[in-house]
């Protein structure tokens, strides 16, 4: 080959190789960087999601499942604000009654790190930053207050104020924001017990080994007017630090349905059905003093 070809084509090479090179590290237009697969309009199509089970949604929540968010402990029943809100999502994703599948998932487990084996579950729990550290939270879909609830006959029954709680005996679940607001706000002189279950905590009111437990102001009212019925819902907290405490629907870490899941909490809140359902399932939870 003469050497003037040579020198040609050894030119035209570098030439492309350095505009490949360019290209390869030009800057990603921003308009595509913004195009998530998780937030395009095909990944929300109804009923044709990528979930556990094609064509299925699988909704965890623990067991037992409590009222009032759940009835006679069966969340597939649709009764209850928590099964009612399951399937509202669900229909909102294009899922009917019938495509929709319940697994039991303890509450700790629910926002745990690792995989899940859920689309979405629902268990009360609170958004929080801590947990957004391990999964994601869709848009809440219940604004909650933390109550305090005491036997009639406790000290504690007779509180006005935060302060006035801090001599009692307390008690509340592990892992919960309730656990979370008898130690950050009441600080109670004595070490609170702590409960694996809800279940746990309401035994140990009924007999006595606690002056007071604090639950969410719905389940306090639920368990005053059914469960233990010599206690009484002795107030609620004010909200803290400016930010509303919320449920929401907790799903896997970086998960492609957390845009669509959110999607539709917010179209159900905006049509009203949110607060349709909630006026239905926990109309009892009226006011309660708050304690200051």
């Amino acid at each position: 080959m003469p050497v003037a070809n040579q020198h040609v084509r050894l030119a035209a090479t570098a030439a492309v190789l350095l505009l490949t090179a360019v290209v390869g590290c030009a800057p990603q237009d921003e308009a595509d960087a913004s195009k998530s697969p998780a937030m395009s309009k095909e990944t929300c199509a109804k009923g044709k999601l990528t979930t556990q089970t094609p064509g299925k949604l699988t909704v965890g929540t623990d067991k037992p499942a409590y009222a009032p968010w759940f009835q006679e402990d069966d969340p597939a029943s649709g009764k209850g604000f928590e099964s009612a809100v399951a399937y509202a999502v669900a229909d909102r994703l294009g899922y009917g009654r019938d495509d929709v599948l319940w697994q039991t998932v303890p509450f700790n487990n629910a926002f745990a790190p690792g995989a899940k084996k859920f689309d979405f579950d629902l268990n009360q729990i609170s958004i929080s930053d801590e947990r957004k550290n391990a999964v994601d939270f869709s848009s809440g879909y219940y604004d909650v207050r933390q109550a305090v609830i005491a036997l009639k006959d406790s000290p504690a029954a007779k509180a006005k104020t935060v302060a006035d709680l801090r001599k009692a005996k307390l008690g509340a679940q592990v892992g919960t924001t309730s656990l979370d607001v008898l130690t950050d706000i009441v600080r109670p002189e004595r070490r609170p017990a702590v409960y694996q279950k809800s279940d746990f905590a309401k035994t140990a009111l009924k007999n006595g080994q606690v002056d007071a437990i604090v639950v969410d102001l719905p389940t306090a009212f639920y368990i005053t007017s059914s469960e233990v019925q010599d206690a009484e819902v002795v107030g609620q907290f004010a909200d803290t630090g400016g930010r509303t405490e919320q449920f929401g629907l907790v799903l896997d870490k970086g998960s492609r349905l957390t845009p669509c899941v959110s999607g539709a909490v917010d179209a159900l809140r905006r049509d009203g059905t949110l607060a349709r359902i909630e006026k239905k399932w926990l109309s009892e939870a009226v006011d309660a003093p708050v304690l200051k």
